[in-house]
């Protein structure tokens, strides 16, 4: 069996890819409410997270640079592609 080489990424992206998990890692313990429900649980039931997720892009990619420091302004960017990557999931499993 042959092992792949690691791939030399040209923009860090392992480093940036390591980083966000850590960031959803963190959001668990952030995001569920006492009896363990999580809000966007309860829009997705209701049939809103398309609309849910497409708002929040749209947010902090909107007030990108508008809000603060530095790093205010890369952590609206780690929560586009949070929210991204939920609509990613309500595209494969809630859409049909």
């Amino acid at each position: 069996m042959s092992v792949k080489p690691a791939i030399d990424y040209k923009y860090d992206e392992d480093k940036y890819i390591a980083e966000f998990a850590e960031y959803i890692n963190s959001t668990y313990e952030q995001h569920y409410g006492s009896k363990g429900v999580q809000v966007l649980e309860m829009i997705m039931a209701q049939g809103h997270g398309t609309g849910f997720c497409i708002g929040d892009i749209q947010k902090y990619a909107g007030r990108y640079g508008k809000k603060g420091t530095r790093d205010d302004a890369r952590k609206d960017l780690i929560k586009v592609l949070h929210y991204a990557l939920l609509m990613l999931y309500v595209h494969d499993n809630e859409l049909g």
